[in-house]
């Protein structure tokens, strides 16, 4: 299949679209609920937690579901689909019906056309780019994606003060429909053949699950990023409200605070390639989880200037750490599935690691009612470290490169039979 250049800069400009107005959500949303509505810490575990149900709901027959659809038309459905769901909040609003029920119930709706939208992008992407050029458009994608988050939340909590929580999510909604445009100047793409068409989805499901779970690089990698999303969804749930009543933070402050993670990703997915080149992208996986669990140890400390320093320097370190490990494994599962798995084995994946995000913002949320919210960011903070030990427990360590996995070098013993299996 051709590789149109011009069709990746239009992929990349519609995902840079909804990225900018999923990150100015990201500060409105959890706003709304605790200036509007005055959510306590597990009603925001709950929009927290809504925000990646899905993943656990159908991220599993999502590659199945989309591996039989137009790529194209698949996305904009789901963008499309989202502008009307996050819209539905400031209408709800302004009819005096706003509540923590229609929140969630957004939350779970965007998430639900996220997770389709994601399993036709991850396969759409490799049909326009290069094997060869994976790694640096990925790495790109990353940073782009580290502006989004660097520039959404400074510029979410910027409309918060200016129009308020509710209305600032209508730039969410307009970014939706931009992006829908731009994906219509995309070809489409349909990986579906007559063979994949005649098997039943329990099949093709348990295809993709067999193969990433048995193989001895990507099941570890989808451990580590269990721990890294269990992590990150005790910080979604709690970071709104420990900004705005432990430390006392202005909406303008919060965007800006929040905005730091944008600035430690983006640093990082500069560096990723050199990473890699100079110690390896296996070693990249092994020693990130330590810096991790430092920086979010740093987050939950001070009080006033003192904490919103604090907090933006670990906010940053630990956004940072995450994504160098990101970039690797994402690239590894690219070049390394058959394609026909591809999309199964990217979605099973989210299934398994971005189902913990849900999970650990409901845990959080109900451990910061019994000690509170500090405590728990503190608490949840030391479990960054399971995620190298089980990265270390693998074949992963004997590696330099995980692309090195089952060349002569590494063949030989038991991991090798279960490159077999896989």
């Amino acid at each position: 299949m051709r590789r149109d250049a011009g069709a990746f800069w239009n992929y990349w400009g519609a995902s840079t679209l909804s990225s900018t107005g999923t990150a100015v959500t990201a500060v409105a949303l959890p706003l709304t609920a605790v200036t509007v509505l005055d959510a306590t810490p597990f009603q925001l575990g709950l929009v927290a937690a809504a925000s990646y149900l899905a993943w656990a709901l159908i991220g599993l027959p999502a590659g199945v579901i989309t591996q039989r659809l137009p790529l194209r038309r698949t996305q904009i459905a789901c963008d499309l689909v989202r502008a009307a769901a996050i819209a539905s909040v400031p209408l709800v609003w302004w009819l005096g019906y706003l509540s923590i029920g229609q929140l969630v119930a957004t939350a779970l709706v965007i998430n639900f056309a996220e997770v389709l939208f994601f399993a036709a992008s991850s396969t759409f992407m490799v049909s326009v780019v290069p094997k060869d050029e994976l790694n640096a458009r990925n790495s790109l994608m990353s940073g782009t994606h580290a502006v989004t988050q660097l520039g959404g939340p400074s510029l979410g909590g910027l409309l918060v003060q200016l129009m308020g929580a509710v209305p600032a999510l209508f730039v969410d909604a307009v970014s939706y429909v931009a992006s829908a445009v731009l994906l219509r100047r995309l070809p489409e793409r349909n990986p579906v053949d007559s063979d994949q068409a005649r098997t039943t989805m329990r099949a093709m499901i348990a295809d993709g699950w067999r193969f990433v779970s048995r193989h001895p690089v990507m099941a570890p990698a989808t451990w580590w990023a269990c721990v890294v999303n269990f992590v990150c969804g005790a910080q979604m749930a709690l970071f709104a409200i420990y900004l705005v009543r432990d430390l006392e933070a202005p909406p303008g402050v919060v965007g800006l605070l929040l905005a730091t993670e944008g600035v430690g990703a983006l640093i990082f997915a500069a560096l990723t390639p050199w990473l890699v080149r100079r110690i390896g992208s296996a070693r990249v996986l092994l020693a990130e989880g330590l810096l991790g669990a430092v920086a979010a140890m740093i987050i939950p400390w001070g009080h006033g200037v003192t904490g919103w320093i604090f907090f933006a320097i670990g906010n940053c370190l630990f956004a940072g750490s995450v994504v160098p490990g990101s970039v690797v494994t994402r690239t590894y599962r690219q070049v390394a599935s058959p394609p026909e798995l591809l999309s199964r084995v990217m979605a099973t994946v989210r299934f398994v690691s971005w189902g913990l995000i849900p999970a650990g913002g409901l845990a959080a949320g109900a451990l910061a009612e019994l000690v509170g919210v500090r405590t728990t960011l503190l608490l949840t903070a030391p479990l960054m470290l399971l995620g190298p030990l089980l990265v270390w427990a693998s074949p992963i360590r004997r590696l330099r490169n995980l692309e090195d996995y089952g060349t002569d070098s590494t063949a030989a013993g038991p991991e090798h039979a279960g490159a077999k299996r896989s």
